[in-house]
Formats: structure tokens, sequence, C-alpha cells
């Protein structure tokens, strides 16, 4: 039986400290990038048509 309190109160704490470097990160600005990288290089770059048509 202890050891199951043991593996509770592990796996709850493992939660919380996850819980809180998301909401560290959250509160830091690493979740702001609005398109993927993927819509990103769909889009066309001035700078490398610029390059291109020279």
């Amino acid at each position: 039986m202890g050891i199951l309190l043991l593996m509770i109160l592990v796996s709850v704490s493992l939660g919380a400290i996850f819980l809180f470097l998301f909401f560290l990160g959250y509160k830091k600005g690493q979740f702001d990038e609005d398109e993927s990288p993927a819509v990103r290089m769909l889009k066309d770059d001035k700078k490398t048509k610029d390059k291109i048509d020279s």
C-alpha cells in the first residue's frame, strides 16, 4: 500500500511540474506563433523572389 501512495504522489508531482513549465512557457510567449512552418513555406518571400528575378 505504501508504494501505491508513493507512486500517486510522484505522478501528481510530475504533472504539477509539467503544468507549471507549460504556464511558464505560455507567459514568456513561446506559443504565440500564429502560423506553422508548413504554412510559412507556402507564402512568397519577397527577398527570395527579388533575387531570382534579378
